[in-house]
């Protein structure tokens, strides 16, 4: 039986400031200007300096507080050495060339995570792509929300990442990295985003998460206009598997949102199973035919309000792409382009 979950820490660090949750590692909050209102990021100590682990958005808020917090806050002390992304979400990377033009860090990544934010970063669209608006046809977006969106700016890479720099070190599965007096070994995730580093300490104290291991949110599992065939649920779960062998209860786990946590083997057990279960609710809603957007109400049991559509879009699509490459659902296109989807095999 394994321990149940629990959290250390109560109350998270105001926005810009930090907390020691371990000898020479220290948690730090920036703010996001969204319903999931922060981001958490990390800055591990040696010798030489510090080792940031993802850095918030690149804005000018965000930039300000990482300045106060190096320049007179608990950060500055040391210099900043090293920058390590655990993947190539904005809220991760925003300010890693920041990091490495103004404070001459070294930039650690994964292959993909790193071709990925330099290749959106420099893929700027005024108005949204012939290949944008066929896949918000095809998951059957409301029509309202479909015209709003033909009609206006898409967001952006760069509206929030500053330009990512020519050059970085990889780090990939098995990599081994020392840190803040600690040896750590790179495990790979997949689903929330290609390539993901998540960082284990070989003392098995500590487990630097980013978003592969978040204690009471599951991350978001999205399917997008680049690759609409994708299947993220499938690697998600995969990814849990493969990690669960490494996990302990004892582990501290400082994830990319929300609070540091332990009983990691019973959060694993239970990302996996969510998704399971979403996928057994889906199927059955699917004894009628839908679209992925009238699957939103079976899927997340609440309503989806407008900041929150884009996000259940993708989520929906990436249940139904699992369901459909397993065999277990069919789907057809109706006449305004939309994937209409169906229980039942293929044969």
């Amino acid at each position: 039986m394994n321990a149940p979950m629990k959290n250390p820490f109560e109350t998270a660090p105001a926005n810009g400031e930090a907390t020691e949750v371990a000898p020479d590692v220290f948690w730090i909050r920036m703010p996001m200007p969204m319903v999931l209102d922060h981001v958490n990021c990390y800055a591990l100590a040696d010798h030489d300096g510090w080792t940031i682990v993802d850095t918030g958005l690149g804005t000018k808020k965000t930039r300000a507080l990482w300045t106060s917090l190096l320049s007179e806050g608990a950060l500055s002390h040391l210099p900043v050495a090293r920058v390590l992304l655990t993947h190539h979400h904005p809220d991760h990377v925003g300010l890693a060339g920041w990091f490495v033009e103004e404070h001459g860090a070294e930039l650690i990544t994964t292959r993909t995570a790193y071709l990925m934010a330099r290749m959106l970063v420099l893929d700027e669209q005024e108005r949204p792509t012939r290949q944008m608006e066929a896949y918000w046809r095809s998951a059957g977006m409301d029509a309202d929300i479909l015209q709003q969106r033909l009609n206006e700016r898409p967001f952006n890479f760069a509206d929030v990442v500053d330009p990512i720099p020519l050059g970085f070190r990889r780090i990939r599965e098995g990599s081994e990295l020392r840190l803040a007096g600690r040896d750590w070994v790179v495990r790979i995730g997949n689903g929330h985003a290609p390539e993901h580093a998540t960082l284990w300490s070989e003392s098995g104290d500590i487990v630097l998460g980013g978003d592969q291991l978040l204690a009471t949110i599951s991350p978001n599992l999205g399917v997008h206009a680049t690759e609409p065939d994708a299947d993220p649920v499938g690697e998600w779960i995969e990814s849990c598997e493969a990690l669960k062998p490494y996990a302990n209860d004892s582990q501290l786990v400082l994830p990319g949102h929300k609070l540091p946590f332990t009983g990691l083997p019973a959060r694993l057990s239970a990302l996996i199973e969510n998704h399971h279960s979403a996928l057994e609710r889906l199927e059955a809603w699917l004894q009628e035919p839908h679209t992925a957007c009238a699957c939103f109400p079976i899927l997340f049991k609440r309503k989806i309000g407008a900041g929150e559509y884009g996000l259940a879009m993708v989520e929906a699509v990436a249940h139904l792409n699992h369901l459909y490459q397993a065999g277990r659902i069919t789907r057809r296109r109706n006449d305004d382009g939309a994937w209409i989807w169906q229980a039942g095999s293929v044969n």
